[in-house]
């Protein structure tokens, strides 16, 4: 699971500035969190306490409030901009509790959510491994983890043509969905399924696609990247590489390879000796679920003349 870190006081900073006008431009993550709620129709549910880690804006909350309406909604980011507009979600007598913290290091106490729900949020944590084990820290006996994230694949093209104009990394690293299942284990999730699939957003331009990756405050924040501007000659020569990408309807394709998972935090609870104690409390309930939640089909394709996928 080696990858390039990420500057997480550039990344914080990035959303900050992104907040404003994020929403311009999150055509992909709102359908990525949709299709991620579409999966909570065949897991049988009932939270009490919902965390909806990396709000953003917000998006998700509308549609967790209306999924469970009797649960309480918990929405974190380490982006206080971000936070100040997902505060505003919801009824006027049910806000969400707004949360300022890093999703690698949460702020809650052991088994205090019964529902984890994250949408591309994973890929800017530095420690994919020990952020899952967090996740599984603050979940309830049974409560369930629901996510997503971009694989290697995302962004291939702008990876391919920033490789023509010089050396330096450009696009922050994904990592891979067995790499990410293997990491679910090793956090003492049960029951991991992982699934992704490839979705495509559409261009005139590079320069637009560029512009849309800084409204959303996507930019590159690895250690590695350069420090000093970007000159012209490698601009152009970044423009021309991508040439090579453009379709036959004379649109320029950015593919993201959009990884899904999800996992149940265990109700047995390993003792310090090493044994693990078993609660006979629920176990029939968490067969059920497990058979409700064991074939997820794919989401139905998605609506919008710039986004493409199955």
């Amino acid at each position: 699971m080696n990858r390039g870190f990420l500057d997480k006081i550039r990344v914080r900073q990035a959303f900050e500035q992104a907040a404003a006008r994020y929403d311009e431009a999150a055509v992909l993550q709102r359908e990525m969190a949709a299709r991620l709620m579409q999966r909570l129709d065949y897991i049988r549910l009932d939270p009490q306490r919902v965390l909806d880690l990396g709000t953003g804006t917000g998006h998700a909350l509308d549609a967790l409030q209306r999924r469970y309406p009797r649960a309480r909604l918990l929405a974190l980011d380490f982006a206080l901009g971000m936070l100040r507009r997902a505060r505003r979600r919801g009824s006027r007598w049910r806000r969400p509790r707004c949360v300022c913290a890093d999703a690698e290091a949460l702020p809650l106490a052991d088994g205090c959510v019964d529902l984890l729900f994250s949408n591309a949020t994973l890929q800017w944590c530095n420690d994919p491994a020990g952020t899952f084990a967090e996740w599984r820290r603050v979940l309830s006996p049974g409560g369930l983890l629901m996510f997503t994230t971009f694989g290697p694949d995302t962004l291939r093209e702008l990876r391919a043509a920033w490789s023509k104009a010089d050396g330096y990394s450009h696009v922050s690293p994904f990592l891979d969905l067995h790499d990410l299942g293997d990491a679910l284990v090793r956090a003492d999730f049960a029951g991991p399924v992982m699934d992704a699939e490839r979705l495509s957003l559409t261009y005139a331009q590079v320069s637009d696609l560029m512009r849309d990756l800084k409204t959303l405050g996507a930019r590159n924040a690895t250690l590695d990247r350069p420090r000093g501007l970007t000159g012209r000659a490698r601009l152009r020569t970044l423009e021309q590489a991508y040439e090579a990408y453009r379709q036959q309807d004379g649109r320029l394709p950015a593919s993201h390879e959009v990884i899904y998972g999800h996992a149940w935090a265990p109700r047995q609870r390993r003792l310090p000796d090493g044994r693990v104690a078993v609660s006979l409390d629920g176990l029939g309930r968490e067969t059920r679920d497990r058979e409700s939640a064991g074939g997820i089909p794919n989401a139905g394709g998605c609506g919008g003349g710039s986004l493409t996928g199955p």
